[in-house]
């Protein structure tokens, strides 16, 4: 295969074989905010030719900080739609699915099977009911899955790591989402979590009595977003094996 210009640099690393590999890959991201849009930002920067990228909000101004979506000019634009045209702009040989829904931990099975089987799914989703039914949708068709954890209300990245679920510590989130995956028999499940014990913020002026309004920083969000593309990009074109998907055993009851 011939790869353009814009994939030089990548080709002095990865050589001709590991830029074929990325270019008959299939990476579904799903969540664009400020992990999943620097997340699917970075696999189109970096050679992945088939993207299926998932989200069902649009861009709010509260989003310019972090996300790679969000401009003045997309204000009120699908964040699906508004990544689509951003990779077409990067590297117009990749192929983008770009779908603006909303996943339940229902339909989930559902829903993703509709689209390309993908060799890597991304979850950058907030939601720990989708989080769990994500990967025990995965584990069930045994596609390797790598799971974004908690970024909110951090300010040091040198503290990002990489583990199995059941190693993680600091995170609230990752506290749920092992709890409820050692209760439903979800085993092995890699993700990127912060070690730093989060800050404890002010409400911000004007929130909603209803649920918590967390703090973000410019980097935090992309850096998870950036980290997870490259773990992903290094596997996919043969610089790192990869892992077992996450495993699902019901437990009896």
């Amino acid at each position: 295969m011939t790869h353009s210009e814009r994939l030089a640099r990548l080709r002095l690393l990865l050589k001709d074989d590991g830029l074929d590999k990325l270019a008959s890959s299939t990476v579904m991201v799903l969540g664009l905010g400020g992990v999943g849009s620097a997340c699917a930002e970075a696999l189109a920067r970096g050679g992945v030719g088939n993207l299926i990228v998932v989200d069902r909000d649009t861009v709010e101004e509260s989003n310019i900080n972090r996300q790679a979506v969000a401009y003045m000019s997309t204000l009120g634009q699908p964040k699906a739609e508004v990544m689509e045209r951003i990779i077409a702009d990067i590297n117009p040989d990749c192929q983008v699915t770009a779908a603006q829904m909303y996943l339940t931990k229902e339909d989930v099975g559902t829903v993703l099977e509709e689209f390309p089987r993908p060799h890597y799914v991304l979850d950058c989703i907030d939601t720990v009911s989708q989080k769990l039914a994500v990967a025990q949708w995965c584990a069930q068709q045994n596609i390797p899955l790598l799971s974004s954890m908690g970024a909110a209300n951090r300010l040091d990245p040198t503290l990002l790591k990489f583990a199995k679920i059941e190693k993680t510590l600091n995170c609230p989130l990752s506290r749920d989402i092992r709890h409820e995956c050692k209760r439903r028999g979800i085993r092995g499940l890699e993700v990127l979590f912060s070690t730093e014990v989060a800050f404890k913020v002010d409400k911000a002026p004007g929130a909603m009595s209803k649920g918590e309004t967390l703090g973000s920083m410019s980097y935090m969000p992309p850096i998870m977003g950036k980290m997870m593309a490259g773990l992903v990009i290094r596997r996919l074109a043969g610089f790192e094996s990869i892992p077992t998907p996450p495993r699902y055993r019901p437990r009896r009851a």
